[in-house]
């Protein structure tokens, strides 16, 4: 069975490609249980609470991440330099519990997938 990484790199109400990826993540689901997310760059966005798209028209698709732990999607990582240099706190708390990783240890990580789909 491949295992199958998901990279978030964009902020998440942009663009649709937060909302596509997730979507994504959830349709893979039903094929392999080897999935991996993670958050990188300009992706750590996608995981802070309390974000308000309605203020800019888009859809709140945020909540959505809640529902990985029914789909037993748990390989969740978050990338604590890109935190920092967004000035994101390395204490707060996120819409998922996500496994914190310097970079290198991230592309360690990302290394050990088959397969990588950013969005």
């Amino acid at each position: 069975m491949k295992k199958i990484a998901f990279v978030f790199t964009h902020v998440p109400h942009g663009s649709s490609g937060g909302r596509e990826g997730l979507d994504a993540v959830l349709a893979t689901s039903a094929l392999t249980e080897e999935i991996g997310l993670l958050f990188l760059s300009d992706g750590v966005f996608q995981l802070l609470p309390e974000q308000q798209p309605d203020q800019i028209l888009m859809r709140n698709y945020i909540a959505t991440f809640g529902v990985l732990a029914l789909y037993n999607i748990e390989q969740c990582f978050v990338c604590t330099d890109s935190m920092f240099e967004r000035g994101i706190d390395q204490d707060t708390v996120l819409v998922i519990d996500a496994i914190r990783l310097n970079q290198q240890q991230m592309h360690e990580r990302l290394s050990g997938y088959d397969v990588v789909l950013t969005f």
